[in-house]
């Protein structure tokens, strides 16, 4: 991959901003549960609970994110929602100085950095077809996938050594750091959306509404929906008991669970660069179904993994599941981003992410109380098998054989050439 959109200054500015905020997210990810499950001794339900608060702001404030988000300058709702998750974060290792760190703080946190992310995420992808182009979403896409990939490498590695010499709260603290970084490389950014037209007759529901239309009025899109949805359910499953099966089931200290991460992180640095010639070779419809299939075939290595050569034949399947889903993730989002409106971008990325990710803090909680009944080795058989459930909404679409992918402006029309 050329240096390509890499040569243009605001886009070198958005992947730096990125970049920095991916590998202190990755640490994060890592360390708040490890805090949870070390530092406070959560329970398997109360990490459950953990993993769905930091995700149910989808599910809460999902819809009108996409509404405000069309009625604001995209780059400054970056900013402020890169701000706003610092200030949170710090508040972590600022309690546990002061002897006050208890779950439900981390169940604020959680919940409230989700709704920065909501914001932050909606507006990203809204913003990045006005920063390089229609023409270029697919490169774009690529590009910050492999930022993400690249942060699943190095960042689990530093948050294991950081837990492991700072402890956790310590480790927090940096990702509070890099969401300041983050922030200052947006607020550098030169090229500005105008701020939308405000229509006279505006109304929140009815722009909420407006976006549900689209989106579930496109038999392609309902697919997507379906099948992204059904993958994050159970996928939030097999996260809630991730930590817990690493750290308590399989005695694994934190700097090889952060080794761990980072060794399956390559999978999604692959997938990054076989996108490309994963759509060349099967075309756009049948690069979404046989990413899905074979990611979700590789996940069940994961229940036989044991604290020996076993933990790395699962981390193996880890890596093919991390490619399928960048392979995924890149095509669909690069296909919904181009044939959506640009005043309905901010709208149509909300509700995919309303019904997508609001699956997610439903599979947490599901996970912490299938934990507890059946035990964290039994909630990840469950988890891994449902994941090959997700494949049937994309094989009964038209997606299932169609190669190339384009659409008419109406929300209900597609155009489709095999």
């Amino acid at each position: 991959m050329r240096l390509g959109l890499l040569r243009d200054h605001d886009f070198r500015l958005l992947f730096t901003a990125d970049t920095i905020s991916q590998v202190g997210t990755q640490v994060t990810i890592l360390a708040l549960p490890l805090v949870a499950v070390l530092t406070l001794d959560a329970t398997a339900l109360q990490v459950g609970v953990l993993a769905a608060c930091e995700t149910a702001a989808f599910l809460l404030v999902g819809l009108p994110a996409g509404a405000l988000v069309d009625r604001l300058r995209r780059r400054g709702t970056m900013i402020v929602a890169d701000l706003l998750r610092a200030v949170l974060l710090a508040s972590v290792p600022l309690a546990w100085y002061l002897d006050r760190l208890q779950m439900p703080q981390l169940y604020v946190v959680g919940l409230l950095c989700g709704v920065c992310t909501v914001f932050f995420d909606v507006a990203y992808q809204s913003y990045l077809p006005f920063l390089v182009g229609k023409e270029h979403l697919v490169e774009g896409n690529a590009r910050l996938e492999m930022v993400r990939s690249t942060s699943q490498i190095g960042g689990p590695t530093v948050a294991g050594g950081l837990v492991r010499f700072l402890g956790g709260p310590l480790a927090i603290a940096t990702d509070a750091a890099s969401y300041l970084v983050s922030a200052l490389a947006l607020w550098r950014i030169r090229r500005i959306e105008p701020l939308p037209a405000r229509k006279p007759d505006a109304h929140l529901g009815r722009e909420i509404l407006e976006g549900l239309r689209f989106v579930l009025g496109n038999r392609l899109l309902r697919a997507i929906s379906m099948c992204t949805g059904t993958s994050n359910f159970f996928g939030s499953i097999f996260n809630a008991m991730l930590i817990i099966y690493l750290a308590r089931d399989l005695a694994l200290s934190p700097a090889v669970i952060g080794l761990f991460f980072s060794v399956t992180g390559l999978g999604a640095l692959a997938g990054a660069f076989l996108v490309g010639p994963a759509v060349r070779w099967f075309g756009q419809g049948p690069a979404m179904w046989i990413s899905i299939l074979v990611g979700s075939l590789g996940m069940l290595f994961m229940p036989f993994a044991r604290a020996d050569w076993r933990l790395w034949l699962a981390g193996a399947g880890y890596v093919v599941f991390g490619i399928s889903v960048v392979v995924y993730n890149v095509t669909q989002v690069s296909f919904r981003q181009t044939i959506t409106p640009d005043d309905l971008l901010g709208r149509m990325n909300a509700t995919m992410r309303f019904i997508v990710w609001g699956t997610m803090p439903v599979g947490g909680l599901v996970g912490g109380l299938l934990g507890t009944a059946i035990g964290v080795h039994g909630t990840i058989w469950v988890a891994c098998a449902g994941m090959l459930v997700s494949v049937v909404p994309l094989v009964l679409s038209p997606l299932r054989k169609l190669r190339e992918l384009t659409s008419a402006p109406s929300a209900g029309t597609e155009v489709v050439r095999k």
